[in-house]
């Protein structure tokens, strides 16, 4: 039986895929792609880790590029051999998934949150393309099952898995920079004062540690990553107005004065045979990040209304605009709000049938995601690698109906 129901989640969430990635196949590598592609592309042809060759660069998470590499470098860069393997990704994330639903319920209810998860129409159809949200989910749902059972068993061992997908994910996603300390609060909450909080965020320290040091080496600072453009785009008085008119933070325009080129105008020029730009990355970064400073600062009310706004787009169950958003027809305008509507319906009533040592490290999670969208901007693509939570809340509404039947009286 339970060879059946991995077969199931499997199937789920293979075929979706295969038939959605054989009709984008044309668009995959054209359309939608991350700046990581860049990266994983000038790393395995010139051996740097940047946008131009002989320039490394910190002006990106990390991780999406390095997964890429290994693909790129053994397969070629061929959208059968991108999407196969984020198809896998999105695989094992449906696995997880049902281990942590049949750890907390049954297999039945493991069956239906994987399901359920891996069906979200936004990701059977951005999963197949190239973007690094594919490994948030995977690494969110690990997270989840180191910490349950981490403080299900007391284990540090588990605590120090758990601290290690955080780093990954940190590395993955700099949203998630401060998601160790929530993980260790929750462990703390569920067991008390122990060693294994601390092994949570240690470890996590020790995974992120070699790309901080790298980037001090290599490019003058400490930082995760370089690229503190992308936080004054979601943080000034032209975003939002954009965001309220269907635009992108992309489409926020420079400030005068401001450093030129950045990475990717330098790439660009690279490209166009315009020679090489030497760019300080670290200059950059602090320029922008003060910038966005600024306007926190001397703006606390456009601030407050801007974040207002990112959480109605963080959670609003119709697809919200982003760069690399790659779903649009049918699929987004009707599809995905109805799905999504309905899962909010069932996570709400799964509140109170859930165990309570699921409820509370979900809500964490959420709020904290929620908390992310105000500082930065919210959209649903920062959204989507957290909604297996939401599948697990439903599954609870499912076993406490059909899991009552199955049991005999």
């Amino acid at each position: 039986m339970r060879r059946a129901h991995l077969w199931l989640v499997a199937l789920a969430a293979i075929v979706p895929r295969v038939i959605v990635l054989l009709h984008e196949r044309d668009k995959v590598l054209s359309a939608f792609t991350d700046k990581s592609d860049d990266f994983a592309l000038t790393f395995v042809h010139h051996g740097t880790f940047g946008l131009v060759p002989g320039q490394p660069s910190a002006y990106t998470q990390p991780l999406y590029g390095f997964f890429l590499v290994p693909v790129y470098w053994i397969f070629g860069r061929e959208w059968w051999s991108a999407g196969f393997a984020q198809i896998l990704v999105a695989t094992a994330t449906a696995f997880i998934v049902y281990a942590i639903g049949a750890r907390l319920l049954s297999r039945s209810a493991g069956v239906f949150a994987a399901v359920v998860s891996t069906l979200n129409p936004y990701l059977v159809w951005h999963d197949v393309h190239l973007n690094r949200e594919i490994l948030d989910q995977l690494l969110a749902a690990a997270i989840v099952l180191c910490v349950l059972v981490a403080a299900d068993r007391r284990s540090i061992g588990w605590a120090v898995a758990a601290g290690i997908y955080a780093g990954l994910a940190i590395l993955g996603n700099v949203r998630l920079s401060a998601l160790p300390l929530v993980l260790a609060a929750y462990l703390i909450l569920r067991a008390g004062w122990s060693w294994a909080p601390l092994a949570l965020i240690a470890a996590a320290a020790v995974t992120v540690a070699p790309w901080v040091v790298r980037n001090r080496a290599e490019l003058g600072c400490y930082a995760l990553t370089t690229d503190g453009r992308a936080l004054w785009k979601a943080n000034n008085l032209q975003t939002y107005p954009l965001l309220t008119h269907g635009k992108w933070i992309d489409d926020v325009k420079d400030p005068p004065g401001h450093p030129f080129p950045n990475p990717e105008e330098a790439r660009v020029l690279y490209q166009r045979g315009q020679g090489t730009h030497h760019i300080d990355e670290c200059a950059n970064q602090s320029y922008y990040q003060h910038k966005a400073w600024l306007f926190v600062r001397d703006h606390p009310g456009a601030k407050a209304k801007l974040g207002g706004l990112a959480v109605r787009m963080e959670w609003d169950p119709r697809t919200t605009a982003s760069a690399t958003d790659s779903g649009h027809g049918v699929l987004r305008t009707w599809a995905q709000p109805l799905y999504t509507s309905l899962l909010y319906v069932l996570a709400i009533a799964g509140l109170f049938f859930a165990p309570r040592r699921f409820v509370l490290l979900a809500l964490l999670i959420l709020a904290y995601q929620t908390l992310a969208a105000v500082v930065f901007v919210g959209a649903t693509r920062y959204r989507i690698s957290t909604d297996f939570l939401l599948a697990l809340l439903a599954a609870a509404v499912f076993e406490h109906i059909f899991g009552r039947r199955r049991r005999p009286a």
